[in-house]
């Protein structure tokens, strides 16, 4: 069934107004496609979990709070281990450092209901220890922070993933990893936003002519004092305005490389 609004009751740049019923006709149209979605994703899940799987020794040694400590480590345990490997600009200052991966970082700083399904979970990254401290210390996250610098995949190498591990006794072993829009599984964010009318506000969407314009993609991952959107020299990644001391920047203050 497809249903055809009453143009006369149009608002510009907003959706058009009916009644109950038609809304909830149009609602049950959509419910559909929503399902079949639901089911893709179950079946694209199950095929994940066929994948074949890569070992790698979990002996290797990375450092967090309390030293050198085995890969291992990590899994507190449990026979299962989630990570994400948050980039990172050295050298860089607090506001310096990688927007995107805040937004991973900063959704997923409890990991209960993880635990509770016997998942282990901490976050990686290529920086120093002694810049990583003071960062994870600003940002008042909980979840187990470890520099990998200097190692390879599937331990270090390349950032800004999320990488799942299975483990067997001694035995470790690499299952999965996923980048890009892969890593938004974690964002609630992003899924919330998808469910209002304006999204998530980017100028790539698919909305309707005479609609708000989009902007760049992420253009609301840095803001002001304000809360106003900006990559601005008075910008810092949204969440850290929550911090204690946060101030206006008169820089993105990043230097190096990134790795």
């Amino acid at each position: 069934m497809t249903t055809t609004p009453d143009p006369t009751a149009a608002l510009k740049g907003r959706p058009p107004v009916v009644d109950q019923a038609t809304w909830q006709a149009a609602r049950e149209e959509l419910l559909v496609r929503e399902k079949a979605h639901t089911r893709e994703g179950d079946a694209i899940a199950a095929a994940r979990r066929r994948l074949p799987m890569v070992e790698f020794d979990g002996t290797v040694e990375i450092t967090g709070a309390d030293g050198p400590v085995p890969f291992t480590d990590l899994f507190q345990g449990r026979d299962e281990l989630l990570v994400y490997k948050h980039m990172w600009w050295d050298g860089s200052p607090h506001q310096g450092q990688c927007e995107g991966c805040t937004v991973a970082a900063w959704h997923t700083r409890d990991a209960s209901y993880l635990n509770a399904r016997g998942v282990s979970f901490a976050i990686l990254t290529t920086g120093p220890w002694d810049e990583v401290a003071p960062f994870t210390e600003f940002m008042g996250y909980t979840q187990p922070w470890y520099s990998v610098r200097g190692l390879d995949e599937p331990v270090g190498g390349d950032m800004g993933y999320f990488a799942c591990f299975l483990r067997d006794g001694d035995r470790v072993f690499l299952t999965y990893s996923t980048t890009g829009r892969g890593t938004e599984v974690a964002s609630g964010s992003f899924a919330l936003l998808d469910l209002t009318p304006y999204g998530r506000g980017e100028a790539w969407q698919d909305t309707p002519e005479g609609w708000p314009e989009g902007q760049h993609p992420c253009w609301y991952w840095r803001t002001d004092v304000d809360g106003n959107p900006t990559w601005g020299p008075t910008g810092r990644p949204a969440p850290q305005w929550t911090r204690p001391n946060a101030t206006p920047e008169q820089t993105l203050g990043r230097s190096g490389d990134q790795h």
